[in-house]
């Protein structure tokens, strides 16, 4: 009677194996299902093309913007409107402050008041303004590099001019990395 009583315990055992195995199962397929019905609820629904869609139309607009910004970092000539020909308007500003200096082996100092010409847009006016006091100070060094008898000759004012002009594209192109100053003019101008 030995023997029969361990198998008839096996069976058992077996038996209280197989139904929480197949609870386990069950509800692994219950859940396995309701994933696939929800996947395919939201796939037929057009869940997933609108996302997508959403992601391509994000992509445009942050080439769009990229494009701009890029477009943006230069100034752009503006154009004046005009049926026969393309011509780019003139914006002009004036210095705000006179630039006085002593010029170098004489006592004489000259003060003068300097307004820019510019195609492009306002921003290279921003970009003057913005960075003022450095460009004060490179002009104010080329017209100390002035000597008496250069200010004697008959195209001291024009070559000044020039040189500022210079000056002032090279100090915006450092800082900015756009110059945009076309010509520079003398509002007033005065040697004593």
């Amino acid at each position: 009677m030995a023997t029969e009583a361990p198998a008839a315990e096996a069976p058992a055992e077996e038996k209280k194996k197989k139904p929480i195995l197949l609870i386990i199962l069950g509800v692994l397929g219950v859940v396995v299902i309701a994933v696939g019905v929800a996947f395919g609820t939201l796939y037929f629904s057009g869940y997933y093309e609108k996302k997508a869609e959403i992601a391509a139309m994000d992509k445009v607009d942050e080439l769009e913007a990229a494009a701009a910004k890029a477009k943006d970092e230069a100034p752009q000539k503006t154009k004046k409107e005009a049926p026969e020909a393309t011509k780019f308007e003139k914006n002009y500003m004036q210095m705000e402050k006179d630039l006085m200096t002593n010029i170098t082996g004489s006592k004489k100092v000259m003060v003068v008041q300097v307004a820019l010409m510019t195609h492009y847009d306002n921003r290279v006016f921003d970009n003057i303004k913005k960075h003022e006091f450095a460009i004060r100070s490179a002009i104010l060094d080329v017209m100390r590099q002035t000597t008496e008898p250069e200010t004697a000759k008959p195209e001291f004012r024009k070559q000044l001019a020039e040189k500022i002009k210079d000056t002032m594209n090279e100090m915006l192109e450092k800082l900015e990395d756009f110059g945009g100053v076309e010509e520079v003019f003398f509002t007033s101008f005065v040697m004593q």
